[in-house]
């Protein structure tokens, strides 16, 4: 084949997938809760341009991470946003905030930045689905508990959550990841404790108003929780995905699971 075809090939391939290409931005929100600005990334899909509106899932990163995280670690994921014709939203939840808004720390108002001002931000500056039946949240880790946390609290606000590996119990680790920083110590704060751990605030769902896949691996320090709330979900008649298989507390781990959650995601926006 001549040289002249070959780069013609070469050229039109390169040009393509640019052409099919997710775009990223980096965008700066400011927190009238915390008097700060934050940073997100915001995920649009190739079609962005073109489109009407589009869901949105929010995307929480773990503990001492932040909006970077996703883009940076799991290369590659954000693919999804062509495949399932979405945006993908990656807020910054602080280095260890368990997206509350702490009673302890007026720099740590996490619950109402994303539930609130972040998604009053999103809807306002992108052609977005401006309802629940547009919107779901996931995340890793400490962005696990945090995702289904905030679902739970605010279900006229999501419509889908996830959760990868997640600290859905929190109760078993008092003295770990700065959780007594935000909520005072679990010994001298007890009810804060309790009340602020999702395998707790099952009271909340009724059946089949909040769709939901909880995933972690069975060398996870936090298989045993998930497990436990798996059972507690089942004795409620909450209809879940349970997803489990060999694997860590790890990036390779979370990036093979995010796939799974954003299909989760992207079939509860075509059911609407």
């Amino acid at each position: 084949m001549k040289k002249s075809v070959l780069l013609t090939i070469f050229l039109f391939t390169i040009i393509h997938s640019w052409a099919q290409a997710s775009v990223v931005d980096t965008v700066e929100v400011y927190s009238n809760v915390m008097k700060k600005k934050l940073k997100a990334v915001i995920i649009k899909p190739d079609n962005y341009n073109s489109a009407t509106t589009l869901p949105v899932v929010y995307l929480l990163h773990g503990y001492s991470d932040n909006h970077a995280g996703w883009v940076t670690k799991a290369a590659g994921f954000q693919k999804a946003a062509d495949l399932h014709n979405m945006i993908i939203v990656c807020p910054d939840g602080g280095y260890s905030s368990w997206y509350w808004d702490s009673p302890v720390d007026a720099q740590s108002q996490y619950e109402t930045y994303i539930s609130k001002e972040l998604v009053a931000f999103v809807d306002a500056q992108y052609k977005t689905v401006k309802d629940r039946k547009g919107r779901a949240i996931t995340g890793l880790s400490m962005g696990g508990h945090g995702a289904l946390y905030l679902a739970f609290k605010h279900q006229d606000v999501f419509g889908a959550a996830g959760s990868m590996s997640g600290g859905v119990d929190i109760r078993p680790f008092p003295n770990n990841w700065d959780m007594a920083k935000r909520l005072g110590k679990l010994a001298e704060q007890p009810e804060r404790w309790e009340k602020n751990t999702v395998v707790n605030m099952l009271h909340l769902l009724t059946p089949n108003n909040l769709a939901l896949i909880i995933d972690c691996g069975t060398e996870d320090f936090f298989y045993e929780v998930n497990e436990n709330l798996h059972k507690q979900l089942l004795y409620r008649n909450i209809p879940h995905d349970y997803l489990t298989r060999p694997g860590g507390h790890n990036w390779p781990y979370w990036t093979n699971a995010v796939q799974y959650q954003l299909l989760f995601m992207s079939n509860y926006f075509n059911k609407k």
